[in-house]
């Protein structure tokens, strides 16, 4: 979905500048839910399943943390 109008006036946060954060957020939430499915399989004795949601995991770290630093970068100025 595309629109044209900027919806910040409704947040008080310009669109791209709440994506960016709504993202960083995103990931990290990710990386909290992926460590519990990850010991979920790890005690029901799937290591393929408990491998398979570590990596997950991994990469919502990886998203967190560029996120955050495009948000110093931004928000420090």
């Amino acid at each position: 979905m595309t629109s044209s109008t900027e919806t910040g006036s409704a947040t008080g946060t310009a669109d791209k500048d709440y994506n960016l954060i709504w993202f960083t957020e995103a990931c990290l939430s990710n990386a909290l839910r992926m460590q519990i499915y990850a010991q979920d399989a790890e005690r029901a004795g799937d290591n393929e399943l408990a491998k398979f949601f570590r990596r997950a995991q991994a990469e919502s770290q990886k998203g967190g943390e560029q996120g955050k630093e495009l948000l110093r970068q931004r928000l420090g100025h």
